[in-house]
């Protein structure tokens, strides 16, 4: 029995990229509003930025593309690059569309976000900017902020915050399960 408590979980990648992306969209589904209420009510803005309800797909494209952006620090380069297929393959089925065609879409994030935060390479960091860009929150900044097109620096620490939040915990969620290869 005691052998059993101390067994890790053996997860393919299919099983494992099945959890990332129903945990990633579950998330992002439940909280948008309070990330959108939060912003809304952020001191640094001169005005109040505008949110629907269909405003959370850039959000969780950012979400998804900081997470992916992370899976090279746990896995090897080809379990990694396995992971990555298989979770470009589901979340393109999720959202009715074909393989190439979100992978392109991911792409298309992953340029901008390294684009946009260069040259660090803080992904978290490029999460918030990428927020900050994406929502065009530029423009409910003050004056001086909104001339540069650029976040304010208190603002870009709140959104680290938020954004801090949808990072996956692969340190913790590695300590329960392994992944097994075929």
């Amino acid at each position: 029995m005691l052998q059993t408590l101390f067994r890790k979980k053996k997860y393919t990648e299919d099983t494992l990229a099945n959890v990332f992306v129903n945990n990633l969209i579950t998330s992002v589904d439940d909280s948008f509003e309070d990330v959108a209420d939060l912003l809304k009510s952020d001191p640094e803005f001169e005005s109040i930025p505008h949110f629907s309800s269909t405003d959370s797909d850039r959000f969780l494209m950012v979400v998804i593309v900081g997470n992916l952006n992370f899976l090279s620090r746990y896995f090897s380069t080809a379990e990694e690059q396995l992971l990555r297929k298989c979770i470009v393959r589901k979340l393109a089925k999720v959202f009715g569309t074909t393989y190439d065609e979100f992978k392109g879409h991911i792409e298309n994030y992953e340029d901008f976000m390294w684009r946009i935060n260069h040259p660090s390479n803080n992904v978290l960091y490029g999460m918030s900017k990428t927020v900050f860009y994406k929502y065009n929150l530029a423009q409910f900044q003050d004056e001086y902020f909104r001339e540069m097109k650029a976040p304010n620096p208190i603002l870009l620490k709140r959104l680290d915050d938020i954004m801090r939040n949808y990072v996956w915990d692969w340190d913790a969620y590695l300590a329960k399960i392994k992944l097994v290869t075929p």
